[in-house]
């Protein structure tokens, strides 16, 4: 199973693949897709939508797995926002014909690390561990979308999805 983690946002949005096939999750794919903060709304979210259209169509993903959407009532503004990048990759997705699976951060760090208030630091040390690599290149968008994906992972491992 080819599952794709992302990690949404409107200036940064970070996807990693990974692959059990060989028992064992593999990384295959990591990057950031990138919107132009000078360009409206409207073009930034077709710029995320694009990005996550040709990562599906090059690797062919069986599963995208996004974190779901948290929103502090002090910031409403960041919740509406999110809520729209998360849309066009859900978009993206549905196009596709690829399943969508959403967990909180909790449950994805608890997932990773054991702890569902880790730091991200810890979540990135795991991850390399799980993965066997030194590090993984890019901001911490990449660690938390390959976070997500090893989490869906963990979770049809354990005797299915919620």
């Amino acid at each position: 199973m080819k599952v794709l983690g992302v990690d949404p946002g409107l200036q940064i949005t970070g996807y990693g693949l990974l692959d059990d096939r060989s028992g064992k999750p593999e990384l295959i794919e990591a990057g950031v897709i990138r919107s132009t903060s000078s360009h409206p709304l409207e073009q930034r979210l077709l710029e995320i939508h694009l990005g996550l259209d040709t990562v599906i169509r090059d690797f062919k993903p069986d599963v995208l797995s996004i974190e779901e959407l948290y929103s502090h009532y002090n910031h409403p503004r960041t919740a509406v926002i999110m809520g729209h990048a998360r849309g066009v990759l859900f978009l993206a997705a549905g196009k596709a014909g690829i399943p969508v699976f959403s967990y909180s951060s909790t449950r994805i760090k608890k997932s990773v690390t054991g702890s569902g208030h880790a730091p991200k630091e810890q979540i990135a040390r795991m991850i390399c561990r799980v993965l066997q690599c030194d590090a993984i290149d890019g901001p911490a968008d990449v660690t938390d979308a390959i976070a997500a994906a090893l989490c869906h992972m963990n979770v049809v491992s354990h005797g299915g999805v919620s």
